[in-house]
């Protein structure tokens, strides 16, 4: 039987507070309706779920923030309403009855979504994915590699597991998602000091297409290589969610709503359940033939958000995956008993962006935000001891991979420029006058301390 390890990537970066529509805290809201609840009810329902789950510490962050709850809610129970109310009137004007019946029906995820809310009440839904989540990451998802100095390193690496293990009663064994998938050999032996014991890594350019056995390092952890050939079949242009019966998420009402099908007809929530199923047997097919132990890794807000039957697909594979000649198993327990080999002398820095290299986040697009972001570190880092708690988040926020993905990729206008401007001014003024700013940054990383960042 061959074995299949589904990692769940579960990430947010920092925008609660930051903004709302288009681009802002309504990302998280989104997300929060539309893939965190209804996986926690899917987690809850098949517990222990045979799934690898991973959550950045920044993402709990803004669950457990004060008034994300109360906000949230607010914006199921009455703006969400509002608009579908308003967009499914306007098809029914303009003589698209079944096209109004579907945002209608759409709309009820919505007050769903609240109804489990309430049921989970403040910080509840940050509390359950938590108990579900084996993996953490780093602090606030900065892409390792181009960290500038190994305390600043270690400043992501502790401040992330800290508030993992503070908020799983100290549970942790030592499972890490790397932002990005961003692996450095260097890093080993800092993964290794922070407890580090598994991670993935992305080396189809240096492995080949497929599944590998686990990689044993020598000064660090155990590496996972993903199989990216199955991980395109979810997650490609031309991967499953673009099939004609799933909802089209690029055509949209008045306020953004989505009544059609890929191929144009009007959304068919049976027809689009059917095809999943039959998505998640093509999907076990092509694993029932590996070799190798199958790591497949996804972001899990693939599942619902940007993929509206996701969560019907991982449904199906679940249930689907005994008769189809695969075992799923969580990784960290594959890991244990999966024969290992060693390690290439010498691996390249490598992650799983296109192409798979650093130059999502390092390239010309973005080439002068990545070096202000290093010389705004050494300048943290200079400071020692004088540097404070608003300085260090300030720092953490700055150095999220998500700002450079968003300005390569040109789908949120000018926000993520703006974020970024905004934190690294906001680190030089706590430098220029420490303990003069308020130190919370909202929400962000409550276990830094500027003691993480000072050179042993």
């Amino acid at each position: 039987m061959s074995r299949l390890s589904l990692v769940l990537h579960t990430h947010m970066p920092y925008v609660e507070g930051f903004g709302t529509w288009p681009f802002g805290e309504e990302w998280l809201f989104e997300a929060a309706a539309t893939v965190y609840v209804p996986l926690l009810g899917l987690l809850e329902e098949r517990a222990p779920a045979p799934l690898t789950l991973s959550v950045t510490p920044v993402l709990a962050d803004q669950l457990l923030a004060p008034g994300v709850h109360e906000r949230l809610l607010s914006f199921l129970r009455d703006l969400r309403v509002t608009t579908h109310a308003l967009d499914a009137a306007g098809c029914r004007a303009g003589g698209a009855p079944a096209l109004g019946a579907e945002v209608e029906r759409a709309g009820a995820d919505y007050a769903r979504a609240a109804d489990a809310l309430e049921r989970l009440g403040d910080g509840g839904l940050a509390r359950g994915l938590l108990r579900h989540a084996a993996w953490t990451s780093s602090a606030t998802h900065a892409v390792l590699p181009l960290v500038a100095t190994d305390a600043g390193v270690r400043l992501q690496l502790r401040a992330g597991i800290e508030a993992h293990r503070a908020r799983r009663d100290g549970a942790w064994g030592g499972g890490f998602w790397l932002p990005e998938c961003a692996h450095a050999p260097w890093l080993h032996p800092l993964l290794e000091e922070a407890g580090v014991h598994a991670t993935c890594v992305d080396l189809t350019d240096v492995l080949g297409p497929g599944a590998h056995p686990p990689l044993a390092t020598d000064d660090g952890p155990l590496l996972a290589p993903i199989d990216r050939e199955v991980m395109e079949l979810v997650w490609s242009d031309g991967g499953y969610p673009a099939g004609p019966a799933y909802r089209d998420t690029h055509r949209m009402t008045v306020h953004h709503h989505h009544p059609w099908a890929n191929d144009g007809a009007v959304y068919d929530r049976d027809r689009a359940r059917e095809q999943a199923v039959a998505d998640a047997r093509d999907f076990l097919a092509h694993v029932a033939r590996r070799e190798h132990l199958t790591v497949c890794a996804l972001d899990t807000e693939l599942l619902g958000h940007h993929w509206y039957e996701g969560l019907d697909w991982l449904t199906a594979v679940l249930d689907e995956a005994p008769g189809a000649g695969v075992e799923l198993v969580a990784l960290d327990d594959a890991l244990h008993d999966t024969p290992v080999i060693a390690a290439p002398a010498e691996l390249p820095v490598t992650t799983w962006g296109t192409p798979r290299t650093l130059w999502t986040w390092d390239g010309p697009q973005v080439a002068d935000l990545a070096f202000a972001t290093r010389a705004a570190e050494l300048r943290a880092v200079a400071a020692g001891g004088d540097a404070d708690a608003r300085a260090v988040r300030e720092l953490l926020a700055l150095q999220s991979s998500d700002w450079a993905f968003l300005i390569t990729r040109d789908i949120s206008g000018p926000y993520p420029r703006e974020r970024a401007d905004g934190h690294l001014a906001a680190l030089d003024a706590a430098l220029a006058a420490p303990g003069a700013h308020d130190p919370t940054l909202r929400s962000l990383a409550p276990f830094a301390d500027p003691a993480m960042l000072r050179v042993p």
